[in-house]
Parts: C-alpha cells; structure tokens; sequence
C-alpha cells in the first residue's frame, strides 16, 4: 500500500486572505528527508488542480524538522469572499496530507 504524507507527518495550517499556509511536522527524524523529497511546489499544484492559482513556496526548517508550504491565491479570493463550501486554510492544509509520499521510510 502506497504510503502518504498522513503516514509520515503532522500538519497545522491557516489562512489569511486567499493564502493557505500549511506546517508539515515529520513524525520521525528519518521521516524528514522523505517529507523534503515529497513535497515540490509542482506536486502541491497537481494536488489541488486549478484551486491554486498562484505560486506555492516551500520553506524547510531543519532545525525542527519541519517543512512550510505556503498556497497563495488558494482560497477562492479568501474565507469570507469564496463560494467553495468550507474553504479555509484548515480544510485545505489537512487535504495536503492526502499527497503521495516519494520513497518508504526505513
């Protein structure tokens, strides 16, 4: 069975205006090379399809071993302007966890 990030990762994720931003924890120090390998802006984008319209930018934070996706115009203009039901950046960034993982964790 095809691991995915829910396998490898704790998430936090909010939203301000249309930008989602999502906190990937890996669960393990071993996971965190994998979580690294998993996440590309290119796949993030695949994910969601033509939800994201703007860039997503990655930022890793080794020292925690931790990883920030950051979504911009990904919430139909935003919580309170969107007509997709429960668009926040909770429902979005707990969606991340639905990506397929790029290798096994030993």
């Amino acid at each position: 069975m095809k691991k995915l990030l829910r396998d490898i990762c704790y998430i936090r994720s909010g939203d301000k205006g249309d930008v989602c931003t999502a906190g990937l924890i890996a669960m393990t120090p071993e996971a965190y090379p994998t979580l690294l390998k998993s996440v590309t802006p290119e796949k993030v984008k695949a994910l969601y399809g033509e939800w994201i319209k703007g860039d997503v930018e990655l930022y890793p934070m080794d020292n925690i071993q931790a990883l920030v996706v950051v979504m911009r115009r990904a919430l139909g203009g935003g919580a309170t302007n969107t007509l997709r039901l429960d668009q926040t950046g909770k429902s979005l960034g707990h969606a991340l966890l639905r990506l397929p993982v790029s290798e096994s964790v030993a």
